[in-house]
């Protein structure tokens, strides 16, 4: 009988750090570690850190009752092209998170998110579809975030801010709180440099860095 099989998309560092996230997510619902797999395009090697890295096409090719994935590619704009690829092959998203990582209250998560260990999402809060958030990053109260966001290592949202599809945050990057009713606008595809403090609505496409963040260029 075909068992599930699980793949973490990418052989990256960042994929290297979700891969034993999902080793011990698997671990706790009795599915073996055999059944876990690296996939990339172009490996170079096969196997990495005790997984076997399979081509995609290997992926699709191997016995299994279901695939599952999850992207861990920081580029969100190649993330998205991979998770359409994906699902066009019928392979599910799949989402992974660190037993440490705290969830509270009224949190909407989109499917294939990947959550490092001392991630925080508090209360009332909506992200969409592929979300990263790296080590030691948080969400505070009515944010709402798009999809195919990324949050580098310890980036701190505060509460009632929008972010909108395919920003990215920065390691160590502040945003400051907005309104009720008023939040402050990270725009589609901007990009906060690391260790910026955000204090003002920033365009769609913008890159802002500094204390305070200004902007720096457009992409």
């Amino acid at each position: 009988m075909s068992l599930p099989l699980f793949g973490v998309y990418g052989v990256s560092g960042c994929g290297r750090g979700v891969m034993p996230l999902a080793r011990a997510q698997l671990a706790l619902e009795g599915i073996p570690a055999t059944q876990l797999v690296f996939v990339d395009d172009q490996p170079e090697v096969d196997d990495i850190n005790g997984h076997r890295v399979l081509r995609y096409d290997e992926f699709m090719q191997a016995d299994a009752s279901t695939r599952q994935i999850v992207i861990a590619i920081a580029n969100s704009r190649v993330r998205q092209k991979l998770a359409e690829r994906c699902t066009a092959d019928g392979v599910q998203p799949w989402t992974v998170q660190a037993s440490n990582v705290v969830v509270m209250d009224d949190v909407s998560l989109g499917e294939g998110a990947a959550l490092s260990p001392f991630v925080t999402l508090t209360s009332n809060i909506r992200i969409g579809r592929h979300f990263q958030a790296n080590l030691y990053s948080y969400v505070e109260h009515d944010c709402v975030i798009g999809d195919f966001v990324t949050f580098a290592p310890g980036a701190k949202c505060n509460g009632n801010v929008l972010i909108e599809d395919h920003a990215y945050i920065g390691a160590g990057a502040v945003i400051k709180q907005g309104k009720p009713g008023q939040p402050l606008v990270i725009g589609r595809g901007a990009l906060i440099g690391m260790g910026a403090v955000v204090t003002r609505n920033v365009p769609p496409g913008i890159t802002v860095a500094g204390n305070p963040a200004k902007q720096f260029f457009k992409g």
